[in-house]
């Protein structure tokens, strides 16, 4: 996509939408590598601002923006009823889109660009990396009173917006075929790596067969629960509202819990070069289960609490397959900042998941203790 234009943004885009006020600032905002964001700053006529965020939705990614926009339309005026009901805050914990003045969700431009705009949840703030267990806890209950509101949506009716985003099934014939084809002529340096995958095929099942067999219920989910994706609040430090559903579609709560506990109970970053820094923090497990489980509010199924340790195993050995497909290909999806920099990802994808597998009966305890 092309560079954000200011002055394009001023006086072509945002007065498009049914903004309240005097537009007096554009300016680049947050740290996403997907959409180009903008925060609005609108001056009323009392002399008090209001802000909004605006968004250019990448459609390279996201090729079906239409289907993204009324998923997340169709979310979050559920999410604002039961919010209401609630006795909440309906402007500041859920997103709230603001129409062009046609009415529509989103804008095209003549450029074929995507934009969209919400209100900003004020007083609020984004971290991206846990700094205590606090906020991990807080991140879990979040993301667990996000599966409790939306529990009783009817998730069949969403659209994906990324097709087999998280079917291990796929993901993994994806991977196959990958070291199949070996473009780069990569292969025969990471055989330890690939053996490794290869002989956990039977593990990529286990999700997709419970939720096709009725094991485990379709549920509505955010497919990206990271601690940057909720907006805490500023007084109280308590998770007010969820965050960049662009990829909310159906699937399993297990995808939400797996990919948390991969990101955030790791010992070590996402490529780190040590393994021997890489383990999954039990302490931190447990701190992420107790959250997540008491912010479904008891509406996660037996089945579901039971397999929480899968899930996170799952969504570890995926995240390794995808990266370690992406170095066979020639790094052609996820950026990066040195040679083999997808390999080392890999490896400590790997590593966290024999980690788990060398922990199985503590997680399965823990996880058991929350039924």
């Amino acid at each position: 996509m092309d560079k954000l234009d200011m002055k394009v943004i001023q006086e072509k885009i945002a007065p498009m939408f049914r903004i309240e006020g005097t537009l007096t600032e554009a300016v680049p905002y947050g740290s996403g590598h997907i959409n180009d964001t903008v925060r609005l700053t609108c001056t009323l006529d009392n002399g008090r601002t209001k802000r909004y965020i605006l968004q250019r939705m990448n459609h390279e990614i996201f090729k079906k923006p239409r289907e993204l926009m009324e998923n997340i339309m169709n979310v979050t005026s559920f999410l604002r009823n039961k919010i209401i009901q609630n006795g909440g805050d309906p402007d500041r914990e859920t997103l709230n889109v603001i129409r062009t003045v046609d009415g529509d969700n989103y804008l095209v431009d003549e450029d074929g660009d995507y934009w969209r705009t919400y209100i900003f949840i004020e007083d609020a703030t984004c971290f991206d990396i846990v700094e205590k267990p606090e906020d991990f806890y807080n991140s879990a209950l979040s993301f667990g009173n996000f599966q409790r509101l939306l529990a009783d949506y009817p998730a069949a009716t969403l659209h994906e917006t990324i097709p087999n985003f998280h079917n291990t099934v796929s993901r993994f014939a994806d991977f196959t075929r990958a070291v199949e084809e070996d473009v780069m002529k990569r292969a025969s340096g990471v055989q330890e790596e690939i053996r490794f995958v290869l002989d956990r095929e039977p593990d990529t099942h286990v999700i997709c067969d419970a939720l096709a067999k009725g094991r485990l219920p379709l549920r509505v989910t955010h497919n990206d629960t990271k601690l940057n994706n909720i907006m805490i609040d500023n007084k109280t430090g308590k998770g007010l509202c969820v965050i960049d559903l662009d990829t909310v579609m159906p699937g399993s709560a297990l995808y939400d819990y797996g990919d948390s506990i991969r990101f955030g109970a790791s010992t070590g970053a996402e490529d780190e070069k040590n393994l021997d820094l890489i383990s999954c923090d039990l302490k931190l497990f447990e701190i992420y289960t107790k959250g997540y489980v008491e912010g479904c509010g008891g509406s996660l199924t037996e089945q579901e609490i039971r397999m929480l340790p899968m899930g996170a195993k799952l969504m570890t050995l995926e995240c390794g397959m995808r990266f370690l497909a992406d170095y066979l290909q020639g790094d052609v999806y996820f950026k990066i900042h040195r040679p083999e920099h997808n390999l080392d990802r890999a490896r400590t994808q790997f590593k966290l998941v024999a980690d788990m597998e060398s922990k199985w009966d503590k997680m399965t305890a823990i996880a058991e203790k929350y039924l």
